[in-house]
């Protein structure tokens, strides 16, 4: 401060020449002139802040606490971005494997059936927006083999169906053709029964024959020649897939199915589109779309994710809250120069301008350097994971738990544009209070005991 103050008594005796740019000034309340340095017009408040970010004893570092502060914010707002562009890669994985194994929209009958489906096919194909309709059947039955008898979802699809397509992809083990008297099981279900390729399993139907001593199960043998990974255990552990007609003679539902399986082609255009089959179809029908049939499941993660969010931002505030000790420090090192500068005729506005710029500099910075090593270990989260589990020697993500060889990452813009303004508004939040015990100093007071 000494210096600027020096500075200022000298350009106030400069020529008038200078007059047009506001650089002499004498009263006292007026503002101080602006910086000029090659054309750079700076605030005098700012190029004050510029140089309290510098150590007294050595100009070209930061002073200890200061980096103290810009660590922490840059730790904070580094791992804020890293762990939501994990979870949102997380989503993103989850979502893919969830709408490659279910509908984009889903229709069904109050009915139970639906016998007239190749027509409705047709009416829904003429929706805008819609890829492809496929037909299905899905019941609740027990299967059995040699060993063991668990509950599963048997699910009648059709040769084209995008089941068949996905789990060809994930590495089928088995035939990649389904036919009649076939059937695919998940591995979960697969280990719970001891099964293996070549295997046969007994399917009992919930909808018994009658029988003169009474209701009997249906059942029937299926050869087991597919084990497929979803990559969700829910479906590893319950489902069977068969063949349509195989599903249809099995449950007695020839020429009907439960329900209508639709495509689209935005997945996020899914609720539009179903309240236009809604329209469409009647009350006689119901249509349900992907969000709403996993209401609760991305809630969830939802939640999970505002919760990290909060908790992570703890420690952007903690680090920002401490530019309040750092410019409080400074404002008791600094009174003398404080009071010069006010009784050479700055502002109280002024002088809570060059603390309230001081702390914004080191949220910018600490916020500048945490953005772009956040970006960058977002972007290259797979390689350092690799090289952590190399060195730690544990896998963060077993593929037998998670279904996941690699760590997922998305980078969504605006969460880093969120960040980045919660961090800076937090270093200005934390200047607030020295600035203001800055700019309510009495020179007098002070410049009376020195």
């Amino acid at each position: 401060m000494r210096n600027a103050a020096y500075c200022w008594r000298r350009n106030r005796h400069r020529q008038a020449r200078d007059a047009p740019h506001g650089l002499a000034v004498y009263k006292r309340g007026h503002t101080f002139p602006p910086h000029e340095e090659k054309g750079l017009r700076l605030p005098f408040e700012l190029l004050i802040a510029l140089r309290h970010l510098r150590s007294r004893k050595r100009e070209r570092f930061i002073s200890a606490a200061t980096f103290i502060c810009i660590l922490g914010i840059t730790l904070g707002v580094m791992a804020l971005i890293v762990v939501l562009s994990v979870m949102n890669g997380f989503q993103e994985v989850i979502r893919g494997r969830i709408l490659s194994l279910s509908a984009h929209v889903l229709v069904t009958s109050r009915e139970g059936t639906i016998s007239d489906y190749p027509q409705l096919m047709k009416r829904l194909k003429e929706i805008r927006g819609i890829q492809s309709v496929y037909p299905m059947i899905a019941a609740q039955v027990m299967i059995g083999s040699k060993d063991a008898l668990s509950g599963a979802v048997l699910r009648g699809i059709t040769d084209d169906s995008p089941y068949v397509l996905y789990l060809r992809e994930r590495g089928l083990m088995g035939s990649r053709d389904l036919k009649a008297g076939q059937v695919w099981v998940g591995t979960e279900l697969a280990r719970l029964l001891n099964l293996k390729l070549g295997d046969q399993v007994r399917v009992f139907s919930p909808y018994g024959l009658l029988h003169p001593f009474g209701m009997i199960p249906r059942v029937r043998s299926f050869e087991v020649t597919g084990i497929f990974q979803s990559g969700i255990y829910d479906y590893d552990i319950s489902l069977a897939l068969v063949p349509l007609e195989d599903a249809q003679h099995f449950l007695s539902l020839e020429g009907a199915v439960t329900h209508l399986e639709v495509r689209v082609q935005d997945i996020y255009q899914a609720h539009e589109i179903s309240q236009k089959v809604q329209f469409l179809l009647g009350p006689r029908y119901v249509s349900r779309d992907w969000m709403q049939m996993n209401r609760n499941l991305f809630y969830a993660l939802r939640m999970e994710r505002r919760i990290m969010f909060l908790l992570l931002s703890l420690t952007v505030a903690i680090a920002s809250f401490n530019i309040i000790g750092v410019l409080m420090m400074t404002v008791m090192e600094r009174r003398r120069e404080i009071a010069i500068l006010r009784s050479m005729g700055a502002k109280r506005a002024s002088v809570a301008k060059v603390f309230l710029y001081e702390g914004l500099l080191i949220g910018v910075i600490g916020t500048a350097f945490g953005t772009v090593a956040g970006l960058a270990l977002a972007f290259n989260v797979e390689p350092v994971s690799k090289a952590l589990e190399a060195l730690l020697g544990f896998k963060f993500l077993p593929p037998d738990v998670y279904y996941i060889t690699e760590v997922p990452s998305k980078v969504n813009p605006w969460d880093v544009l969120t960040i980045i303004g919660l961090a800076l508004a937090l270093s200005l939040a934390s200047a607030l209070y020295p600035a203001l015990k800055a700019s309510k100093l009495d020179p007098v007071e002070v410049l009376r005991y020195e």
